[in-house]
């Protein structure tokens, strides 16, 4: 897609976040054209050195933002983050309550200096009793069930990614579009918006929550669950690979079972109904095992894409790679990481005008563009040098 036809073109962001959530939020805002400005400190966000599971943090979701340093401990950098806002349509923060007053940049501040502004802080939790507490992803998958529903009670899971960080930063960039419609409509304030962890994560459990209001029954964990398919499981191929099936409709009983060499099912008078099937799984699932165990990945997948039965080989994230839909135009888009190095990403999942969002986006060397800005605002206090971020071991 060209600037021209971004959406945000026009709005700018200044943001100060770290990790996952905040910077997420801007990293969707900077993709739907908005001029995103990250504000670093001198030894830069933390998370562009981190290693490990971490190496991704930084360069995913800062990519596409301009990188300005200013060192707070100093009055003129503190009025410079200052002039910056006063440009600004939006603020992005995600520090705990009390830390931005200690630079000037308290809730009563902005609102007397910018009342234009919205301002967004991604927080631990909404306002009550916890909103005082420092949260992680993992955390709140525990507290709020989530991890118990993913494992077992016994044995809690996190998800295996940032999935509810990733999330909230979602319902930031919602809540944003929200309010810039809501001024755009003529409102002369900007908004005060704030994003909990936690209640993104009980957003996510809801379904559990509002399904125990309803029958007083305690939802099973997904180890422990109820199928509420006669197959609905994962099996072994013939070449070693496992595949998952899902059978959810009385037309797909009938093609699986013709297909495979089950007419024996469809013969069963006690196997009318998916009820029967279900009750029947101990029986059924055997037989289908042995059935697909016959075939290679390839050849069920053929059959099972002709029968509009869904199904899913077992794949690890790097297989993701060499995956065909994900390999065609526009699925994976070319980003430059601070060091020049390219990598490539899934793109913004959405099509805009039949587009996809996200290629060439470049991940700025700490301090890129603080003398640029600097400029623009009349600011004629000396640049923090440019340090470029290394990569991550």
């Amino acid at each position: 897609m060209t600037g021209t036809e971004l959406p945000l073109e026009g709005v700018r962001v200044v943001e100060m976040t770290h990790m996952v959530m905040g910077p997420t939020c801007g990293m969707i805002l900077a993709q739907l054209g908005a001029e995103v400005i990250k504000v670093e400190p001198p030894s830069g966000d933390k998370t562009r050195t981190l290693g490990g599971m971490g190496t991704a943090f930084f360069p995913l979701f800062n990519r596409g933002k301009r990188s300005v340093v200013l060192d707070f401990a100093l009055a003129e950098d503190r009025e410079t983050m200052h002039r910056l806002l006063a440009t600004a349509d939006v603020f992005l923060e995600n520090f705990r309550d009390g830390q931005l007053e200690k630079q000037g940049l308290g809730r009563e501040e902005l609102r007397r200096r910018h009342p234009h502004l919205i301002t967004v802080g991604h927080k631990g939790f909404l306002s009550g009793p916890y909103e005082h507490r420092p949260a992680l992803d993992e955390v709140v998958q525990m507290m709020s069930g989530l991890a118990t529903m993913t494992g077992t009670k016994e044995k809690p899971q996190r998800v295996g990614s940032s999935a509810n960080d990733i999330m909230g930063g979602m319902f930031g960039a919602i809540s944003i579009l929200a309010a810039l419609y809501h001024k755009r409509g003529g409102a002369a304030a900007g908004a005060e918006i704030r994003i909990g962890l936690f209640e993104n994560c009980l957003f996510l459990v809801a379904q559990h929550m509002v399904q125990y209001e309803m029958t007083g029954i305690k939802p099973l964990s997904m180890p422990e669950r109820e199928h509420a398919w006669p197959v609905y499981d994962i099996f072994d191929t013939a070449g070693g690979d496992r595949i998952f099936i899902g059978v959810v409709t009385e037309g797909h009983w009938q093609s699986f079972c013709r297909e495979f060499g089950l007419q024996e099912f469809l013969d069963d008078p006690t196997l009318r109904t998916t009820t029967d099937r279900i009750l029947a799984r101990a029986r059924i699932l055997p037989r289908v095992a042995e059935a697909i165990k016959r075939r290679t990945m390839p050849e069920l997948a053929a059959k099972l894409d002709a029968l509009n039965i869904c199904f899913s080989a077992i794949n690890r994230p790097e297989d993701l790679f060499d995956d065909p839909h994900v390999l065609r135009p526009g699925g994976l888009v070319n980003n430059i990481d601070a060091d020049g190095a390219p990598f490539r990403v899934p793109a913004l999942p959405i099509e805009w005008n039949g587009a996809h969002i996200g290629e060439g986006l470049k991940v700025s060397p700490l301090g890129a563009d603080t003398a640029a800005i600097r400029a623009e605002l009349g600011d004629h206090q000396p640049a923090v040098p440019e340090r470029a971020a290394g990569r991550r071991a």
